[in-house]
């Protein structure tokens, strides 16, 4: 398993989880963004800086994405595709998207995006609380254990 993280909108602390868990476990881990990253010195860590750009950091990692990848994103058009190409997607929350559910985010997405382009505010997405960086960590332990197996 290669993790793929779609690093320009990953939060400092789910980095964090990340970090810990590759190094505890030895598993390859790409941070793709189209700015700079600071990352931790390892061996198991690379990082992909993508000339800026629409979409630039999604389309190298749906380039890298493989069958059994795992990668970490929030970008439900994203996940979609990886998810197309036989790899897992876990979001910042540690919710699995997967085939059975991503058409279903995929609509509420685009009718969420609707109401913003005919001016209502929708707010933006929660806060990450103490209960979502657990519920991460979680199910990403659960992933590399599997993937160990």
């Amino acid at each position: 398993m290669h993790i793929l993280v779609d690093a320009d909108s990953c939060p400092g602390i789910i980095k964090n989880i990340l970090y810990k868990a590759v190094e505890r476990t030895g598993t390859r881990m790409t941070l793709v963004a189209d700015r700079p990253l600071t990352t931790p010195p390892s061996a198991h860590i690379q990082k992909i800086q993508v000339k800026p750009g629409l979409n630039a950091a999604d389309i190298r990692i749906i380039t890298l994405a493989q069958m059994g990848d795992l990668v970490i994103t929030d970008d439900i058009p994203l996940a979609s595709a990886v998810i197309a190409k036989g790899s897992l997607a876990l979001n910042q929350r540690g919710e699995m998207l997967r085939e059975e559910n991503i058409a279903e985010r995929l609509s509420a997405r685009d009718f969420m995006t609707e109401l913003r382009e005919s001016g209502i505010d929708t707010g933006g997405p929660a806060p990450l609380t103490q209960r979502d960086r657990q519920s991460f960590a979680n199910q990403l332990d659960r992933l590399l254990v599997q993937q160990k197996i």
